[in-house]
């Protein structure tokens, strides 16, 4: 057994001594057994003896096992689950105080058998988890455990964890779990189960907490086609930001304005996003999923587009009369919106056509008054007492509907002079023989001419 005495008279406070063990394989249980002794005629310490288990020639790590004070010779289990092919080495390190007195290791001795006071813990497997969710390390040993047991999770290079629950099965075995909250990247890295028992302090092999970051797309997906109901898009999603392997691809789509929206699992590379508004912009971006909780990633960049306008749906509706004067007609139709229009730009015309003069005239005028809730629209400079045929016209950029056909004639007016110049006069002794032609303009039943 290894010996190491520490006079701590004169020497000022932080200095260190140590003593290292030869390095160790182990292939089965053994333990680690040593005497050790802190004392001082004050009373107050002269130091703390820190003991270090190092991993294949690795970082010292925290200390796994330390004490200040000991009135006697005492005795302490190092119960050391380091397997094989991995190598491990014991280090006592004393750091003095600046108090005067003795700190003494003796009889250290490695056992072919499990330790007594301390339990032994089985191989710990390394965890993998998605960035932000819970990391749990399960750490079962051999051998039992009491209230008066300090449990925990030691991280090299990463914080420490608590101890979350314990699962005793029997005196010989029990399940210490261990959680690393909300992980990120920083946590990553080894970790090994401790426990102190009044006995001593068993230690488990260092197992990896691997985080991995879902994957988020780099760029925006590509438009391949736009149709006024859907839209082909390249998910142009090879390049990514975190870590695969990606397992799931989505499509999330939503209107630029108002709060729709929408997602849809994809097998391929390129997906036809249908059953949207025509005339509606829309921004689609691309989730993907690496396995485990909380692998799907966040919407990568967004491609912003618009569908195209669709044909109108039909026709104005209802084209009725709301007035009728000898030169102007004034109608009126049901109101109509986007759902009809299918698309936020088009224009409305209104067509009429009637006979003047021995031809007929065919006239077309934009109506403005679309968006009213009682629309109408007065055709002005028309004939008196004249058939006139009436019909909307709806348009858009991909297509027209027409109204139905509406005729009206116009009311009579107040027929123009007879001409002059027709008058004829035939003079008899009694009576003079008048005649004339008829106004150029009638405009209506003439029934009555008076001389």
């Amino acid at each position: 057994g290894s010996f190491m005495l520490v006079n701590t008279s004169g020497r000022f406070a932080g200095q260190k001594a140590h003593l290292l063990m030869p390095h160790l394989k182990e292939n089965d249980t053994h333990c680690i057994d040593f005497h050790y002794y802190v004392s001082s005629k004050s009373g107050a310490s002269p130091g703390t003896l820190n003991v270090y288990v190092k991993v294949n020639d690795g970082p010292f790590g925290s200390p796994v096992w330390n004490t200040s004070i000991t009135a006697a010779w005492n005795r302490a289990e190092l119960a050391i689950s380091t397997f094989w092919p991995n190598f491990y080495q014991v280090v006592f390190e004393v750091v003095t105080s600046g108090h005067s007195g003795y700190v003494a290791i003796d009889e250290v001795k490695v056992l072919g058998h499990p330790c007594t006071k301390t339990p032994h813990f089985l191989r710990l497997q390394s965890v993998e988890v998605n960035a932000g969710q819970f990391a749990t390390f399960q750490c079962t040993a051999n051998g039992g455990t009491d209230s008066g047991d300090r449990l925990w999770l030691q991280g090299i290079y990463v914080r420490d964890a608590p101890l979350k629950d314990i699962k005793v099965f029997n005196a010989r075995r029990f399940v210490a779990l261990f959680s690393v909250v909300n992980a990120t990247k920083r946590d990553a890295g080894n970790y090994r189960c401790m426990i102190r028992t009044e006995g001593g302090v068993g230690v488990s092999n260092y197992a990896e907490l691997i985080v991995k970051e879902p994957p988020v797309p780099i760029a925006p997906p590509q438009l391949s086609s736009v149709g006024a109901t859907y839209l082909w898009i390249q998910l142009n999603a090879n390049s990514i930001n975190g870590d695969g392997p990606i397992i799931q691809r989505e499509v999330e789509y939503r209107t630029s304005s108002g709060s729709w929206y929408d997602i849809q699992p994809v097998d391929s590379t390129s997906y036809k996003i249908g059953h949207l508004d025509p005339d509606t912009e829309y921004e689609i971006s691309v989730l993907l999923t690496r396995p485990g909780e909380g692998g799907t990633g966040s919407p990568g960049p967004a491609l912003k587009t618009r569908t195209k306008c669709a044909d109108p749906m039909r026709g104005p509706r209802r084209l009725e009369v709301v007035e009728i004067k000898s030169r102007q007609i004034t109608i009126c139709w049901e109101p109509f919106g986007y759902n009809v229009t299918r698309c936020h730009r088009y224009n409305l015309t209104v067509h009429y056509r009637y006979q003047a003069g021995g031809q007929e005239q065919v006239r077309e005028e934009v109506s403005w008054d679309t968006e009213s809730s009682h629309p109408q629209h007065t055709i002005t400079n028309l004939s008196p007492y004249t058939n006139v045929s009436i019909k909307l016209v709806l348009m858009n950029p991909e297509g027209r509907k027409e109204s139905q056909e509406l005729v009206v004639q116009t009311d009579e007016d107040v027929p123009s002079a007879v001409p002059l110049e027709s008058i004829q006069g035939s003079t008899f002794e009694e009576k003079i023989f008048l005649q004339w032609r008829e106004p150029a303009q009638t405009y209506g039943v003439i029934t009555l001419y008076e001389v």
